[in-house]
């Protein structure tokens, strides 16, 4: 016994949705295994039926439903009715699936036999940049971040003389090959680096590549807080700590004013003028006590607001070329003038 659905007529594709009720056994209310005859519709054809058939939302559909079975003399009462409908929907349901699924691996199989040849003279990519949590927790420093610069780097050549450039993302952007032509600089900069990972890894990065000058840039991130708050004294106890290491291994010592920051567009809110001032004020006196050399880019670049202006950077905190054109010629005086003092 075929039925179709009384809203058949009315699918958006014009598919008669029969169910093989001949096949079911009016006893069992079971559809056999070999059904496969229920034929396939789209499922919100499926869908429409569902709603139909159910009493409490159309109850005259649901009485031609009993109807169509009574002429065809099947004696069986409405639940029975109910259920082999039910059981057909689901088998129904599972071959509009199960179909979709095999074509979309027959599909997906077909893809990877084209191309897979072609994914097999395709070289190696890259590994996945890790991510900025996984950094921060499996190496805070980033010890790795030059670990194979610095093993591939070779001593110093007798009279080089080598310096190093320590420092965060305003020391990583500098371009020192364009700024110092010729030059033996070494940059040793990590975005978004504090002062306490910078003390850190200034063995690895900076002692252990024997430079006869270190010039040190650090502190504004401490004054936005990227790594969880910290107080100006604890940012000058790091720089205190890192100039320490330095002279004791024989490395002069040049110290940079952080530059001015109106804001952190990163963390806004903070109104670090105050603590730019504080700290470098510092920077300058330890210096000078230290036998330090130190290089005044914050006085050479604020504006009337105490920030940089657009002219020099495009965001208030990273310089743009022309911040770096300003500073070039203070860091290469005060290099020197590390190179020809004395411990």
């Amino acid at each position: 016994m075929h039925l179709t659905h009384p809203r058949a007529a009315n699918c958006k594709v014009g598919c008669p949705l029969l169910f093989p009720l001949r096949d079911v056994d009016p006893a069992t209310t079971q559809l056999p295994i070999h059904s496969a005859r229920v034929a396939v519709a789209r499922l919100d054809c499926l869908q429409s039926i569902a709603q139909s058939f159910l009493p409490e939302k159309n109850p005259e559909t649901n009485m031609d439903w009993l109807g169509a079975f009574a002429d065809c003399g099947a004696k069986v009462n409405r639940m029975k009715v109910r259920s082999g409908f039910l059981i057909a929907l689901v088998l129904t349901t599972t071959a509009v699936l199960t179909h979709s699924a095999s074509a979309r691996a027959q599909q997906g199989d077909s893809h990877a036999a084209i191309t897979a040849p072609v994914a097999a003279q395709a070289p190696q990519t890259a590994a996945p940049a890790i991510s900025h949590d996984d950094q921060m927790k499996n190496d805070w420093p980033w010890l790795g971040r030059f670990k194979e610069d610095n093993l591939k780097l070779p001593p110093p050549a007798p009279g080089e003389d080598r310096v190093v450039f320590m420092g965060d993302s305003i020391t990583i952007g500098w371009h020192l090959d364009q700024s110092f032509p010729a030059k033996p600089y070494l940059n040793r900069g990590i975005s978004g680096q504090t002062t306490p990972q910078m003390v850190l890894r200034f063995h690895q990065d900076v002692i252990a590549l024997e430079p006869k000058v270190v010039i040190i840039l650090a502190g504004i991130n401490d004054i936005a807080g990227n790594t969880g708050p910290i107080t100006v004294e604890q940012t000058e106890d790091n720089l205190a700590a890192m100039a320490e290491m330095a002279t004791a291994n024989h490395i002069k010592v040049v110290l940079c004013a952080v530059l001015p920051a109106f804001d952190f567009p990163w963390r806004p809110g903070q109104a670090p003028m105050p603590k730019e001032i504080a700290l470098n004020a510092w920077i300058k006196t330890y210096a000078a006590s230290h036998g330090h050399e130190f290089v005044d880019y914050y006085t050479a670049m604020k504006d009337d607001r105490g920030g940089l202006p657009t002219s020099l950077s495009h965001d208030g905190v990273h310089p743009l070329p022309a911040g770096y054109e300003v500073m070039a010629p203070l860091a290469e005086a005060g290099i020197e003038k590390a190179l020809k003092g004395t411990f």
